[in-house]
């Protein structure tokens, strides 16, 4: 094995000052129990005597954490951690316990796809819905047989949930979506404006690919529809074509809006090309098909 002048090609100056730093470094505890793990000749480990005061702040910090939200690293949930290879030490951020955990726990909702929705919606959790609010209760109660017979391959039908703006309404179906998700049943919740304006925008590149991870998910949301710019390609070519593929096959469909149907009819209705309103007749009774119709009356939560 090399001798360090001659890895680092430095005077024997600064190979002093670098010695006397590095056991300066060894008065320190927590300096000390860290590279005492490596097992690394004290010669070798004098060069990375800065990044391993800096690992060994972060093992300091490892040693009192209690929780993931205490943690005081500079990455949240990972540690600066030295290790060897091939005479070399490299340093990598490793995840601690804690994050190690949250990642086990929150894996499945890797099963849920979002498009242009909040991630928050990612810790949507029906043990956190309002259990006092009787419009909340009974969605429970759907959700309950909604699970029961999804589970034994009953084919049930998904929900028109409608209501006011801020509600909650993409929160409820996606506590659901998130309860399925633990089963290792996928799901996409897309938000429809952007959907559209996004599908409209990417022909010859990955609509294809946009459009049929849509059209075929086991578990669909269609949140906010009727908030789209409407255009007949979008209500016939897209969001019909949708419908009518879920329909044939049974897949289990959600909407969300602040519409109601009689007002979604008339949404659907008008478009750039006049008003149409067997073609609107046709989408809403696609809807009906695939839905139970559902309001959510209560007080807005966003401020």
């Amino acid at each position: 094995m090399r001798n360090i002048q001659e890895m680092l090609k430095i005077s024997s100056d600064e190979i002093n000052n670098l010695k006397q730093n590095y056991i300066k470094k060894l008065d320190n505890r927590d300096f000390k129990e860290l590279i005492s793990t490596l097992n690394v000749p004290d010669e070798i480990l004098m060069e990375y005597t800065s990044s391993l005061e800096d690992a060994s702040i972060e093992f300091h910090n490892c040693r009192s954490c209690k929780s993931l939200e205490e943690c005081k690293n500079k990455i949240k949930g990972y540690m600066y951690t030295p290790k060897l290879e091939h005479e070399k030490i490299i340093f990598s951020y490793v995840a601690c316990s804690y994050q190690k955990k949250k990642d086990y726990d929150t894996k499945y909702q890797e099963n849920v796809y979002l498009f242009e929705v909040p991630k928050k919606v990612k810790e949507a959790s029906l043990s956190n819905l309002y259990k006092n609010d009787k419009n909340r209760v009974n969605f429970m109660k759907y959700v309950k047989t909604f699970i029961d017979d999804f589970t034994t391959s009953k084919n049930p039908k998904g929900i028109y949930l409608h209501g006011s703006y801020g509600v909650g309404k993409t929160y409820l179906i996606a506590a659901l979506f998130n309860e399925l998700a633990k089963n290792n049943i996928k799901s996409a919740i897309v938000y429809v404006p952007e959907f559209l304006r996004v599908l409209k925008s990417s022909f010859g590149n990955d609509f294809e690919e946009k459009y049929d991870y849509i059209k075929k998910a086991p578990l669909l949301l269609l949140d906010d529809i009727g908030a789209e710019y409407l255009t007949p390609w979008a209500r016939d070519e897209i969001l019909g074509t949708i419908l009518q593929y879920r329909m044939d096959e049974e897949l289990p469909t959600f909407f969300t809006s602040n519409m109601n149907l009689k007002q979604l009819e008339e949404h659907f209705s008008i478009t750039s090309v006049g008003k149409e309103e067997i073609k609107a007749r046709r989408m809403i009774e696609r809807i009906k098909s695939l839905t139970n119709d559902f309001e959510l009356i209560g007080e807005s939560n966003r401020k």
